[in-house]
């Protein structure tokens, strides 16, 4: 399984593909407008990679800006934890608010849930609940390569936000403490905003939650 990451919207959020023999996942896809769009949609003719799947790790605005996009180009509803619904329908609304546009989201192919296995070709991606930062939020991590998709919930030196509606900082950081940090310090974290880190160097040296 291979990553691929792209930083969209004017949040600076992370959206990634993952992609294995010609097929691809679309995870919080947030391009946000027709330039970020074709950036994506060009790599994506480039390497041969066809998406399947568009997974949520949360359904907060920054992070489903690209989901109308995906279902009319590829004909994709995106996948998240029930939780996170009411955000979703959100999405428009919330975007306005911020004085940006976001043409509201597509209603959910499925639910995801808690200890699911995603499957893309020969390799899988298990299905973390980690919620705090919002109420439905996920991960997904792949034991065999060692790495996770952590969303908003852990960053370099931070972490997700708790201030909006749905957040709570005890919940957050017990996601941190007691799902992500016993995964092991060798574990690559591909965060929703910001350079790539490791669970080891989170536990060492994140001010807000060492192990």
């Amino acid at each position: 399984m291979h990553i691929k990451k792209f930083t969209f919207n004017p949040f600076q959020e992370n959206t990634y593909v993952l992609h294995a023999g010609g097929e691809g996942i679309l995870v919080d896809p947030g391009c946000s407008d027709e330039t970020e769009q074709r950036r994506l949609e060009s790599w994506l003719d480039a390497n041969g990679v066809l998406p399947v799947r568009v997974l949520l790790t949360h359904a907060h605005v920054d992070h489903v800006m690209g989901c109308a996009w995906a279902k009319e180009r590829f004909g994709l509803a995106p996948e998240l934890h029930r939780l996170d619904l009411p955000l979703l329908e959100q999405a428009a609304t919330t975007a306005a608010l911020f004085g940006l546009r976001c043409e509201q989201p597509p209603a959910p192919a499925r639910f995801i849930e808690e200890g699911e296995v995603i499957t893309l070709g020969d390799e899988h991606l298990d299905v973390l609940f980690v919620p705090g930062h919002s109420p439905g939020h996920i991960a997904f991590f792949n034991p065999k390569q060692r790495f996770i998709l952590s969303g908003d919930v852990l960053f370099q030196r931070s972490i997700g936000r708790t201030d909006l509606p749905g957040g709570d900082m005890g919940t957050l950081l017990r996601s941190i403490s007691e799902t992500l940090y016993p995964l092991g310090d060798d574990i690559v974290v591909y965060s929703g905003h910001g350079p790539e880190t490791t669970i080891g160097e989170e536990r060492r040296a994140n001010p807000f939650v060492r192990g």
